[in-house]
């Protein structure tokens, strides 16, 4: 390929030449009717102006911002009017009718003939386009849209064509080989100027230098292959096409301002992309006349074309710094929100591509941020990825942007994307570490967000603990308090060692000058991992190889409550010990612990704290020792001076029922019910009347509907019959008299709060009463002897006398013996508790058929009239009652008091009673079944019953022998 050379001309000749040129190709593009031209631009702008002027002295008065809006809209159409009209080329003005209309317009409107602009051979300067009045350019653009609309007999169809009708382009700038607008004008040795990419391509069809070519203008021979730039025609066509380009732009500002056609508006903004992509410059204008400005206002048009338009035009516009602060001062961030929602992909591309292209502004982060909403729908558009993965990809790249901004990494958390903090937390300066880590701690103590922390957190969380960093430790502390309580942190917690590092600080970490709240948070921390739900038995807390269930560990847990410590260190501590004693081993050597150290007495006060938590936590570990220690805190209730006092004051039931009352009334149902010396303390601080009223008000609806009345209710009634356990108190006597304790307890087994727990409390209670009947029950004047001969008319007499209180009148309960009463004796017949017991024993639960069985085995002992008594049972249908309850459950407790009262029908029933026993086709499988693999008690029972239906030998039957 042959080189092309290039050979500069004279920059002052070619001006002169290009200039000639121009002024004569636009002399002819000049209109011919400049008189109406001229006038019709003025009166436009006159009437533009004062339209001005009333909107602005409107808008002073208005609250809304459209009106002010609009006044700026009218005052850039104008700038772009006046500069228009400004660029009218010189030679137009060497027409003398031109001159003498623009004269006499000014003189009309009060312009001086100094203000008139000369030509280009004057020596008068041409003075900016803004001091001459032009057509209204809103009506001139709509108007080329249609047909019929002319002016000046021009027809416009595009933007650009108004551009060049008012920045003409000369014929000059055209390349006669491409037909286009030059860039780089050479001149070859026809002396035809090409563009030299042109020109260059037709020279390299003649690769030989020996073939002649010619001109592909002129069509002349040509010797020379070397080309000379023409420098003057390149630097006027780089002056027109800035000026051409500045005009374009303002142009379609123009266009976007004024029109209400949807497809001006689109055009509009193709063109203004167009131009954004060509330079710099271009983009800084579009800045400066109030583009960027209006662009933010399309996006909230209701054109889904025009909003993407104008995002992809926003892109453009913020590809630089400059750019970026502009559109960040604009309400585009905000409107922004509603599209990347949308339900078209093209509006949410469009929306995310904009956001991250401000996203690369350091300056725009933290207003990009701030912004409502708008995180939490990038990290729901990153999160669901199958949804839309471009979105998702570019909605990530825009999150990390914004991870540069440390307040945006929390407003991510917030939104439930933690990846950027914990990872900001792993791998950051010490200053970025704790700043991460107090947003951590704001999250999860101020808004309880559950966060799942990963391995590389949670060690950089203990490492901080553990550090001698005052700060550090308390941030650390703080928020491993709260993300401790979600159970797979804890196990996690776990396995970075996070339990040594709690145990020294509770066991061995002494320091003098600092606050003991490391300490009790070291202690909820652990407190949250042990009732995770760990094997204690297997996590190490030291290097010595001592677990958590380790005597160890038990004694200085034991050993660390104390009355005047905090009470949320000692909380914690109660806590972990309530989750070791769950497990047998660890129960155990809590017990042991704390019977060889006295040291129940300090749980016993902490039952007391004003803390409700507290006082909950320690009478929940009471509860759990009491089965194993329970003298020994039931002494040390006694001696502690008004703790029985607050123990019934506690349980008295006053409005809604607590979480506290329900367990401080359970702990009176759980203590040794054989206890003299608290039953008695109970009952001289009026124990009785204040658990009967709170039951009272439990077996309301109201009451009823707190989800800690059943347990309340238990506790209540389990504080009952503990006192029926040490009847042989005369206190605890008369106290059960004077109340009717049995009518109570009887009411209890069918009552509208009656658990399968309160039915059997109240059997066992009347359990303990009734053994007391005989010995209470006197005997009988003799002239009611033949009055009570009838055991029917007793049954009849004791119904219609259960609910008689009357102490004039006495009644003979054959089985006693005696004069039996409810209130006096705790008669079971008397205070019709039979009935109810016997319907105890359909139950399912066996525990409550056990109980109901050895209420009603009272009524069988030897020390009674037992056939009086199995005869009043066989009138309540018992015998059924009793093989059905044998046929439903199989524990040898239960078999062996069933056995015993079918003895008893059996041996004093009669003939129906006994017929219905023997007649049951389950009670011989269920006696043999007992004797096979019943206990020795169990199995003397049924061998008993079988030699007496004839099923076995009866060995101590007398044989005499006789010989013959």
């Amino acid at each position: 390929m042959l080189s092309v050379a290039t050979i500069n001309v004279s920059q002052e000749n070619s001006m002169e030449s290009v200039r000639a040129t121009m002024e004569r190709q636009t002399a002819r593009r000049t209109r011919t009717d400049v008189t109406q031209m001229i006038e019709s631009l003025f009166f436009s702008v006159k009437l533009a102006k004062d339209l001005s002027a009333r909107c602005k002295g409107r808008a002073l008065q208005l609250t809304d911002d459209e009106m002010q809006n609009i006044a700026q809209d009218l005052e850039n159409a104008l700038q772009n009017i006046y500069d228009d009209l400004g660029r009218i080329p010189a030679s137009a003005f060497a027409s003398n009718a031109y001159m003498d209309v623009l004269i006499k317009s000014q003189s009309m409107r009060g312009y001086s003939e100094a203000d008139i602009p000369m030509n280009v051979t004057g020596s008068r300067p041409r003075r900016p386009f803004r001091d001459y009045d032009t057509p209204k350019l809103a009506d001139f653009l709509q108007g080329m849209y249609h047909e019929s609309h002319e002016y000046g007999g021009q027809i416009f169809n595009t933007l650009p064509e108004v551009a060049e009708y008012i920045e003409p382009v000369y014929d000059a700038f055209f390349c006669p080989l491409t037909n286009e607008i030059m860039t780089d004008p050479v001149t070859i040795q026809s002396g035809v100027t090409c563009d030299r990419r042109a020109i260059q391509e037709y020279i390299e069809k003649f690769p030989d230098s020996s073939e002649p070519f010619c001109c592909p203008v002129t069509k002349m021979p040509m010797q020379s292959k070397t080309v000379m730039s023409n420098a003057s025609l390149k630097s006027v066509i780089e002056e027109w096409t800035m000026r051409n380009e500045a005009m374009r732009v303002r142009i379609a500002r123009t266009a976007l301002s004024l029109s209400t056609a949807d497809t001006m508006v689109l055009e509009a903004l193709h063109e203004l992309k167009l131009l954004a992509k060509l330079r710099g410059k271009n983009r800084e204008l579009m800045h400066k006349i109030g583009v960027t400005k209006f662009l933010a206002r399309l996006l909230d048009n209701h054109s889904a074309q025009i909003q993407c338009d104008a995002l992809e035009l926003l892109c453009l516009l913020a590809e630089d710094e400059e750019g970026r602060d502009i559109i960040g001062k604009t309400k585009a961030i905000a409107r922004t929100i509603k599209l990347l929602s949308s339900n078209t992909s093209v509006e949410r591309h469009a929306a995310i591509s904009f956001l991250l292209e401000l996203s690369k502004s350091h300056l725009l982060l933290e207003n990009i941020g701030s912004t409502p909403g708008i995180i939490l729908i990038l990290t729901t558009m990153k999160i669901n990825n199958s949804d839309d993965p471009i979105a998702s990809e570019k909605a990530g790249a825009v999150l990390k942007n914004l991870e540069k901004c440390t307040k945006n990494i929390k407003y991510m958390a917030e939104s439930g994307y933690l990846e950027p903090l914990q990872s900001h937390l792993v791998d950051g300066s010490e200053e970025t570490q704790m700043e991460m880590v107090s947003f951590l701690s704001e999250l999860v103590q101020e808004q309880e967000l559950t966060i799942d922390i990963t391995r590389s957190t949670s060690e950089i969380l203990i490492k901080m603990a553990h550090s001698c960093n005052p700060m550090f430790r308390k941030a650390a502390f703080d928020v491993l308090v709260q993300l401790s309580l979600h159970r797979p942190n804890s196990k996690m917690l776990v396995d970075v060692g996070a339990v040594p590092v709690m145990i020294e600080e509770l066991f061995i970490r002494k320091v003098d000058d600092e606050p003991v709240n490391s300490m009790a948070s070291a202690a909820t921390v652990l407190a949250n991992i042990v009732e995770s739900g760990i094997d204690p038995d297997t996590t190490m807390v030291n290097k010595e190889g001592h677990v958590l269930t380790s005597k160890y560990s038990i004694y200085n847990f034991v050993h660390m409550l104390k009355c005047f410590m905090p009470d949320d260190l000692n909380l914690s501590i109660i806590r972990v010990l309530l989750a070791l004693t769950e497990l047998p081993k660890p129960l155990a050597t809590v017990v042991s612990v704390i019977r060889e150290n006295h040291r129940g007495h300090a749980i016993v006060e902490l039952m007391s704290s004003p803390m409700e938590a507290l006082s909950l936590a320690a009478t929940r570990l009471l509860i759990t020792l009491s089965p194993h220690i329970g003298h020994t805190i039931a002494e040390r209730l006694c001696k502690t001076q008004g703790q029985p006092r607050k123990l019934v004051k506690s349980i008295s039931h006053a409005g809604r029922i607590t979480e506290r009352q329900a367990a401080m009334a359970m702990l009176l149902a759980k203590l040794p019910y054989r206890n003299t010396s608290l039953n008695v303390a109970l009952v001289r601080e009026g124990a009785m009347p204040a658990i009967l009223s709170a039951i009272k008000e439990v077996q309301n609806a109201a009451a009823r509907s707190s989800r800690h009345a059943v347990l309340y209710m238990e506790g209540l009634v389990g504080a009952l019959v503990r006192l029926t356990a040490t009847l042989y108190s005369q206190e605890v006597l008369k106290v059960a008299m004077d109340h009717n304790l049995a009518l109570v307890l009887t009411e209890l087994l069918s009552g509208p709060a009656g658990s399968d727990e309160v039915q059997r409390l109240a059997a066992v209670g009347l359990e303990n009463l009734s053994f007391l009947s005989i010995k209470l029950s006197q005997p009988p004047p003799d002239e009611l002897l033949s009055k009570k001969n009838n055991i029917l008319k007793l049954l009849k007499d004791s119904k219609a006398h259960r609910n008689k209180k009357s102490s004039h009148q006495q009644n003979v309960c054959l089985v006693h013996r005696g004069v039996c009463s409810p209130a006096s004796t705790f008669c079971l017949l008397e205070a019709g508790a039979v009935e109810g017991l016997l319907g105890c024993l359909e139950n399912d639960n066996v525990r409550v058929v056990e109980a109901a069985l050895g209420a009603l085995c009272t009524l069988l002992d030897e020390r009674v009239d037992v056939e009086k008594s199995v005869a009043a049972l066989s009138e309540l249908d018992a015998a059924r009652r009793v093989l059905s309850a044998l046929r439903q459950h199989r524990q040898n407790v239960l078999w062996q008091k069933c056995f015993c009262v079918v003895e008893k029908l059996l041996e004093h029933g009669d003939d129906r009673c006994v017929r219905e026993v023997t007649g049951d086709r389950v009670l011989p499988t269920a006696l043999v079944s007992a004797f096979h693999r019943g206990d020795a008690s169990t199995k003397q029972a049924a061998e008993s019953i079988l030699r007496r239906l004839h099923k076995m030998p009866d060995y101590s039957a007398t044989y005499v022998s006789m010989e013959f």
